[in-house]
């Protein structure tokens, strides 16, 4: 249950840095479903808590906007794959404590590979999602931006929810957004041949 949960949220941390942070504090922080190891606890830590909330709403607004929403992607080609790193040690301290070791620079290194696992996953997601974001735009004129993002959002948060409450529907959800994200990019693809082809008819 613990490597479906670490999975769960770096999947998540793909698609927003701050979502599963967030959750991984506040459910620690503030409930038992949680429980950090020492070297994660600074995710629990109000200051943190409050840092990550002010960048979420730089997320949430700035992705929304069209050629804001690319700047911001590659912008968070770095932090995404971070987050991703983090949430996966962070949730997979009970399933190994070398996890609390690499946070503390000690231990055999698996703990170091478990965050490099999990930068490795929320790279993959970001790379779909940067990818999807500029056949959307490209096909809808921007349009679907702001949709297509909060629908993003509403995943990562679910995922990250789900990850620590039922991680057996973990799989089930990663292959839906995995398959939500193909879809997208086929219908861009074909939307953007489908004008191609009008325009040639128009000018031919």
């Amino acid at each position: 249950m613990e490597i479906l949960t670490a999975v769960g949220m770096a999947s998540s941390a793909g698609l927003n840095a701050y979502i599963p942070l967030l959750v991984a504090g506040v459910l620690s922080r503030y409930t038992d479903v949680l429980s950090l190891a020492p070297g994660w606890q600074w995710l629990e830590n109000p200051w943190a808590l409050g840092i990550l909330t002010v960048l979420l709403v730089v997320e949430l607004l700035a992705d929304k906007v069209p050629i804001l929403d690319h700047v911001n992607d590659v912008l968070q080609t770095v932090v995404r794959p971070a987050s991703g790193g983090i949430v996966f040690g962070a949730s997979g301290t009970a399933l190994t404590g070398e996890a609390t070791a690499a946070a503390t620079g000690s231990g055999d290194g698996t703990g170091v590979w478990m965050v490099a696992v999990g930068a490795a996953i929320a790279l993959l997601f970001h790379a779909a999602k940067a990818v999807t974001r500029l056949m959307v735009n490209g096909a809808s004129g921007g349009v679907g931006a702001p949709v297509v993002s909060t629908v993003e959002d509403v995943a990562s948060a679910l995922m990250s929810l789900l990850a620590v409450l039922l991680p057996v529907l973990i799989l089930v959800l990663v292959v839906a957004a995995v398959v939500g994200l193909g879809w997208l990019a086929g219908w861009s693809y074909g939307r953007r041949r489908k004008k191609e082809r009008s325009r040639e008819e128009q000018t031919g």
